[in-house]
């Protein structure tokens, strides 16, 4: 868009006017015709065969629909503008209506980018002087009873009086003060050129009764349809005496387009809006703060995401028979990682995005973790959460929109069907965009954002009425709250790894999009503590007082188109730029914790790997935050004695890894339970019991919370029983012994979670929006076809028998084919010639004949640009070319 401005408006005189937007698509460049395959990638798949076709394309109810919901406002308000002036409307005319009688150099400065858009969207055709809007989106702007204009005007006095009675008109013309006509067609362009005269028109309403005034101030921007009674009163019989408002049917008048325009001195539109509105910065904080703040969400982020995929470790929620989590199952996913369920379902739905969960596809299907999981696990924290912010940004599953409902009425569940929505990923990267186009530690004002967003893609029909948030307003207001939630905003301000993410250069800085060495300096006091935020809402930073800052100018400067969403190929290289970023502000983890004499330890910060997994078996996890406090008990050192540890290895453990001394009662409790635990083993009989300590089964038999497991003795030392032996040692467990497994030589067995993993999966795909936007190599190769044939389907011919209608095959014998191509190799002409192929597929085609034998003629094909043989049967009819 950068010259739009210099060619939104084209001289009349720089080449012969088109009569159709054909002839205007063949008069671009391939400059010209590129932008516009890049901008409507619809009229490329499949690629054209010619640009007669490509101008039909274009025209379709489909693209055009599709091509006015990408425009602006202004861009809108043009072509709506446009529909509502006559057809060919000049420059001046559409300034008219834009700006109106008294002129706005605002609007005026901006209508040329907006028409240089318009054209290059193939929606407006023709020079300054003849601008014509596509017929399909005249039909689909223009007003009509059923679906009312924007503008707010209704049908022209030509339009009005089309069904009435030529003595009514008459009446009409008389009552206005005109002189009579001969025909209907002369009164009502009479009539017309009275409402479109200031002056006359002006004189007209000055003698208007103050009541009639008033209902034209009514109606003036819409809607311009009333009602009447069948006797109108004397204001009303004196608008419609002088055809100021003209009857549509029985009972209802409309305010005729040429005296609404009139009333508001000539403007389409009660409130153009040529400028973008701007974002505006809400408060501000150091970068430092931001950076720290978002940080530590971003380490939050990775402690959820592990916390997630720990507790579905030995096998998760059952899948849902239409897919998805059930209700049950996210609430108590919520309950687990202390967060709501919304945002359970983001992180779910995170996990899923990156890959890191999916369905394990069995018979009891069940969601779990994947093998690239473990994977994940191995890398650094910081290139943990990049590829978490990775599969974030692109995605087009919406966890938003859980708990909500479909078109069908279900329930949309976590990780199920119906969450993609193909927008998502572009409003997502424009929200960032526009905080990156903030200085550097600005939170913006979250209106001002949407206003924005709507500004650049508005609302249409019944959207623009219903007066709810629609779909792309809802998903900025989750990219606002999801980005604070993931770390790549800090306090509502973009974080220096949020603007890597995105590709763009630190404030004041000129590195390039795909993060180079610009993007690899380390922002001021990294050394700084990141605060470590509830996972259920924005991070918590430092406390700052408020400074001269907070109070931000308006920021106006636009977003650079640089930072449209990054090619695949960058993306890899901004992630890693964002981790890099990352790294030194994320805190180290630790290979130490604080025991306490209460029987718990504290974690001031994150532990390392193995000091962690070895402490979440030896230990239950009490409370989370800034320490995490973990809480020793008997169940959970017999949990760790079950997993092979003895008692002198977890005292050992436990003073190498405390920054205090092991307190008293923690080492009883473990020799205690350690004492106890494997004094009574459990086997297979279908189950039993043995103990040495024959006394020790008396209390056993003999205590009644021993009746549900129906033990009997079969010897002084062994218990049996028909329970199971995993349900016999949650019985004796519960009783307050300390039983373990043996297996069938007598051997204890030593029982460790087992991890269940899926087979391998990838992440899911995101659903595009529409085709995708061709790359270079396609827009070249698909624009040198289009020329190719439309040389073939316009090039000018000899005659042929009977005149062809345009786009018709020629029809030759297969004697004059084969005599025509035979004289063409002789003269090295080249030939007009129909073509089916194998596949039944007709085509037309400029070749220029090399050889003709064996029932084939190998010819260079200027529509192809290449040489080709064809079989001569395949030719429908040959003609040639004219000569010049």
């Amino acid at each position: 868009m950068g010259k739009s401005a210099n060619v939104g408006r084209m001289s009349p005189e720089a080449h012969s006017a088109p009569r159709s937007l054909a002839e205007a698509l063949r008069a671009r460049d391939d400059t010209s015709l590129a932008a516009l395959l890049r901008s409507r990638p619809d009229l490329i798949t499949p690629v054209p065969t010619d640009l007669t076709q490509l101008a039909t394309r274009a025209g379709t109810r489909a693209s055009v629909l599709r091509a006015l919901e990408r425009l602006d406002r202004f861009a809108l308000q043009t072509a709506e503008a446009l529909a509502v002036a006559p057809d060919p409307a000049s420059y001046g005319t559409l300034l008219g209506l834009m700006a109106g009688d008294g002129g706005d150099e605002t609007v005026a400065g901006a209508l040329p980018r907006a028409l240089a858009t318009l054209r290059e969207q193939a929606l407006v055709w023709g020079g300054d002087d003849r601008l014509r809007l596509v017929r399909t989106a005249r039909e689909l702007l223009a007003p009509s009873p059923q679906h009312p204009s924007p503008t707010g005007l209704g049908p022209t006095v030509q339009e009005a009086t089309s069904g009435m009675s030529p003595g009514r008109i008459q009446e009409i013309v008389t009552a206005a003060g005109l002189p009579s006509t001969h025909d209907s067609v002369s009164a009502v362009t009479a009539l017309t050129g009275l409402f479109t005269h200031r002056k006359k028109m002006a004189k007209l309403l000055a003698g208007a009764p103050e009541a009639a005034r008033e209902v034209l101030t009514r109606l003036v921007w819409g809607p311009p349809y009333g009602q009447v009674t069948a006797e109108p009163a004397a204001h009303l019989r004196w608008l419609l005496d002088r055809g100021l408002l003209l009857p549509t049917a029985p009972g209802t008048v409309v305010l005729p387009r040429e005296v609404a325009l009139h009333l508001r001195e000539g403007r389409a539109h009660r409130a153009p809006e040529p400028l973008p509105p701007a974002v505006a910065p809400a408060t501000t904080h150091s970068p430092q703060v931001v950076d720290a703040t978002a940080a530590g969400q971003a380490y939050t982020a990775l402690a959820t995401v592990e916390e997630l995929l720990k507790d579905w470790d030995e096998g998760g929620p059952a899948v849902l028979r239409a897919g998805g989590l059930s209700v049950r199952d996210l609430k108590r996913t919520a309950v687990a990682l202390d967060v709501s369920e919304p945002v359970a379902a983001f992180w779910t739905e995170l996990a899923y995005a990156a890959g890191l969960i999916a369905s394990d596809g069995e018979a009891d299907e069940r969601y779990a973790a994947t093998p690239a999981y473990d994977e994940w696990l191995e890398l650094p924290p910081a290139e943990r959460w990049a590829r978490l912010a990775q599969a974030w940004l692109p995605a087009t599953r919406t966890p938003g929109l859980v708990g909500g409902r479909d078109a069908k009425d279900r329930t949309l569940s976590a990780l199920g069907p119906g969450l993609d929505r193909s927008a998502a990923p572009e409003v997502r990267h424009r929200v960032l965009a526009l905080l990156a186009g903030l200085p550097r530690g600005a939170a913006p004002d979250a209106e001002s954002v949407l206003a924005r967003l709507r500004w650049e893609r508005p609302l249409r029909g019944a959207q623009r009425d219903s007066g709810e948030d629609d779909l792309r307003t809802r998903l900025a207001r989750w990219t606002l709250s999801e980005a604070e939630l993931l770390g790549v905003t800090g306090r509502g301000a973009l974080s220096a790894q949020g603007r890597a993410l995105l590709g763009a250069p630190p404030a004041g800085g000129t590195a390039g999009r795909s993060g180079g060495a610009a993007l690899t300096g380390e922002p001021a006091a990294r050394t700084a503590e990141p605060a470590t935020a509830p996972r259920g809402g924005p991070a918590a930073g430092p406390a700052e007082p408020a400074g001269p800052g907070d109070k931000l100018p308006v920021h106006h400067h636009r977003v650079p188109d640089r930072l449209a969403p990054l090619p695949a190929a960058e993306q890899a290289l901004a992630a890693a730029a964002a981790a890099r970023l990352l790294a030194p502000l994320l805190p180290e983890p630790l290979d130490h914790v604080l025991l306490q004499a209460d029987l718990t330890a504290v974690a001031p910060g994150p532990l390392r790997r193995p000091l962690a997994d070895m402490l979440g078996v030896l230990a239950d996890v009490e409370s989370k935050g800034g320490a995490t406090v973990y809480r020793f008990t008997p169940a959970s050192v017999r949990r760790a004695l079950d997993a092979g540890r003895t008692a002198a290895d977890l005292h050992a453990f436990l003073a190498e890894h405390s920054r205090t001394p092991v307190p008293q009662p923690l080492a009883y409790l473990i020799d205690d339970v350690a004492r106890r635990h494997g004094h009574l083993r459990v086997g297979a009989a279908s189950a039993y019991v043995r103990c040495d300590d024959d006394a020790l089964l008396n209390e056993i038999l003999a205590d009644k919370r021993a009746a549900a497991l129906r033990l009997r003795r079969l010897a002084p030392t062994v218990l049996a029983t028909q329970s199971d032996p995993a349900a016999l040692l949650e019985g004796l467990r519960a009783m307050g012994y300390a039983p373990a497994a043996e297996s069938a030589e007598g051997d204890v067995l030593i029982t460790r979670a087992h991890a269940h993993r899926t087979p391998p999966r990838t992440a899911p795909e995101p659903v595009p929006d529409g085709p995708p936007p061709p790359d270079g190599t396609l827009l070249t190769a698909a624009i040198r076809a289009i020329r190719a044939g439309d040389l073939a389907a316009t090039a000018p011919r000899k005659p042929v028998g009977e005149h062809l209608a345009s786009g018709e095959l020629p029809r030759t014998s297969a004697a004059d084919t084969l005599a025509t191509m035979q004289a063409a190799v002789l003269t090295g002409d080249s030939v007009w010639i129909g073509y089916v192929n194998a596949d039944g597929a007709a085509s037309q085609r400029v070749i220029a004949p090399v050889r003709v034998e064996g029932g084939f003629v190998t010819a260079y094909d200027h529509t192809a640009d290449e040489v080709r043989t064809y079989p001569l049967h395949r030719i429908t009819g040959v003609a040639e070319l004219a000569d010049d």
